[in-house]
């Protein structure tokens, strides 16, 4: 006979029978029991990867959340004590995102208007307009929006997790343990301010990581363009009597609005060419190029006129495609410069250079001293003083820029293709490839050690881990770990406002109280604005020590976990050496290049700081 308070599944439909079920559990907190019951032996440690409560839950982490379940569950009846502590990733962009939604449609409600009409007044634009404090006040409470969704979920699934006492990445013990981390990291020498070629989106106003790129591509259809470009003579005049072009191909046709320089590769062969019956020009390309680029049957309406080694066209100058923007007085321009980073497996074997957008260009530039334009925004767009694309975001000005080409008889061919482009994970907007100044992380200083303690880890699938993930370790680079944003962990960096090379970079609340002079008060936030009003006179006499603006990649925050859960090393040191590393990880295969690869790059960075590393492989 059922007991009428919890009947059997023959007596009611199966949605009935677990919801009794499950109220069941809750009334007699097996969960807790469970726990209770495996105190004191051995542990077997599962690390739950943070959601962001603002986001809601899907399917797919129904699949996820029971495969957890499983092994946890399945290690609790060997015999072992299965803590199963709950996280929260609450700061960067999936919540600033929301809330700029939230402010753009009161916005659009103050004015009267769509909110389409006011799509523009987004971004940096608009939180500065509501305050920062605000705008971080509105983060903080939106973080908390689909919290009960999140536990609904795993309560209705018997994802058995202890939401009495999650870690929160926003809370001060978290924030503590990761400026402490970036400290320890800073004493190792590994944590650097760089200015490099960084995945930018114009959209939210910052740099992306490595890994956050990894995350974004998508197909799309861009433009595939072939300029030709007169050469000149020693004097920088047309080449008397016979035209002279060479041909460069490009598929970012916006970038031509900087260009610098061409490369060439210094051993390859390139053709100088004559169309039949035409006596007036010639045209230059890479040899193995030319049936691509002129057809198959090419030798039937073209004659060879003349050979080259890449290395004898090194230093001769030619006249740039548009000339809307003013050369600065220093560095070479309008020059043709060799480079073995040039190949002849597609476009025309010679390459258009635009140092302020490419990291092979601006290495290129900074190699041979080329000057330096960079005519667009922070917003992605050309700046007011560019003729014809002023203002334009510079993906949408590519049309009228070969429409220019055209009308100035440099356009040799315009067509399209598919290739697979970086996007914005969070936002969808293509990214830009854009010179920007960013601290980082150098990763590229430990790759062995990456690599040695991926080849510990027990992936399953296998080749996970030594393909996609393996792969990825050994083509690292260093890591961009700060962001020009809002909401999020502080840089704990500060730097001297008169001489930027005295840098302090500060570990933990007690360190910042030591700085000022004074204790912190107990309301302290660490958060901007509050943060940046901690200031002190430099110990050298001159200037003062201020806070850098940027906050760290949220991915950071997450990686993390381990032992700012702990809020690690200011306590619990026991805790974390007892369940540090892992035993069980189990997410999505695109957290191989998200929370996967922050675990492995932030504990190996750290090395001997954390209890038992020198094993972990997690």
């Amino acid at each position: 006979m059922s007991d009428p308070k919890y009947p059997l599944l023959p007596d009611v439909g199966a949605d009935a029978f677990e919801s009794a079920l499950l109220a069941r559990w809750d009334e007699e907190k097996l969960f807790e029991a469970s726990l209770e019951a495996r105190k004191g032996a051995k542990p077997w440690v599962f690390f739950e990867g943070p959601p962001t409560a603002n986001g809601r839950p899907g399917i797919h982490h129904v699949f996820a959340r029971t495969v957890k379940d499983l092994f946890c569950r399945h290690r609790a009846m060997q015999g072992h004590y299965v803590p199963r502590k709950a996280g929260w990733d609450t700061h960067g962009l999936p919540v600033e995102i929301e809330v700029e939604k939230e402010l753009q449609r009161e916005e659009a409600a103050r004015q009267g208007v769509d909110v389409s009409h006011i799509a523009k007044l987004g971004g940096k634009q608009l939180i500065e307009q509501t305050g920062v404090a605000e705008f971080n006040r509105r983060c903080r409470e939106s973080v908390w929006k689909y919290r009960g969704e999140w536990e609904q979920l795993s309560k209705r699934t018997a994802y058995w997790l202890d939401y009495n006492d999650p870690y929160v990445t926003y809370h001060n013990n978290y924030v503590e343990s990761v400026w402490w981390a970036l400290r320890t990291l800073h004493d190792k020498g590994m944590l650097f301010r760089g200015h490099k070629i960084l995945p930018y989106c114009a959209r939210c106003g910052t740099s992306l990581s490595s890994h956050e790129v990894a995350q974004g591509y998508e197909d799309v259809e861009d433009p595939s363009v072939y300029v030709a470009l007169d050469l000149l003579d020693a004097h920088g005049q047309p080449t008397p009597g016979v035209r002279r072009r060479i041909l460069v191909w490009t598929t970012t046709p916006w970038t031509l609005v900087s260009n610098t320089a061409l490369a060439v590769h210094p051993e390859l062969h390139y053709v100088e060419l004559r169309k039949k019956h035409v006596t007036e020009w010639t045209i230059i390309m890479a040899e193995a190029r030319v049936p691509a680029v002129l057809g198959g049957d090419w030798a039937d309406r073209w004659d060879v006129v003349g050979g080259h080694r890449g290395a004898e066209l090194v230093g001769l100058r030619y006249t740039r495609p548009l000339d809307w923007a003013a050369y600065p007085e220093e560095g070479r321009h309008e020059i043709i410069v060799g480079e073995d980073f040039v190949s002849a497996d597609d476009g025309s074997g010679i390459v258009h250079m635009s140092p302020a957008f490419g990291a092979d260009d601006y290495a290129a530039g900074l190699r041979h001293g080329l000057a330096f334009l960079q005519p667009v925004n922070a917003r992605g767009e050309f700046t007011g003083d560019i003729p014809e694309v002023g203002g334009m975001f510079v993906k949408k000005a590519d049309a009228r820029i070969i429409e220019v080409l055209k009308e100035r008889d440099v356009l040799w061919k315009a067509s399209t293709f598919v290739h697979s482009y970086p996007h914005c994970w969070r936002c969808g907007t293509p990214l830009l490839y854009y010179a920007r100044g960013s601290w980082f992380v150098r990763t590229t200083a430990v790759k062995d050690d990456l690599l040695a303690r991926n080849a510990k880890v027990n992936w399953n699938p296998g080749e996970v881990g030594t393909g996609r993930f393996g792969e990825w370790l050994t083509n690292n680079v260093d890591w961009a770990v700060s962001r020009e944003r809002y909401w999020g962990s502080p840089l704990p960096v500060w730097i001297n406002d008169e001489d930027p090379t005295e840098v302090d970079v500060i570990g933990s609340f007690a360190d910042l109280a030591e700085r000022i002079g004074r204790p912190l008060p107990e309301d302290f936030d660490p958060h901007k604005p509050h943060v940046d009003s901690y200031t002190w006179a430099s110990p050298t006499g001159n200037g003062t020590m201020r806070r850098v603006p940027e906050v760290i990649d949220a991915w950071f925050d997450s990686g993390s976990m381990p032992f700012a859960q702990w809020h690690f090393p200011f306590e619990n040191a026991d805790k974390v050496a007892e369940q540090y590393p892992a035993d069980f990880i189990a997410e999505g295969v695109d957290q191989t290049r998200g929370w996967f690869y922050s675990l492995l790059a932030i504990a190996t960075g750290l090395g001997d700081a954390l209890p038992n590393n020198s094993a972990a492989t997690a």
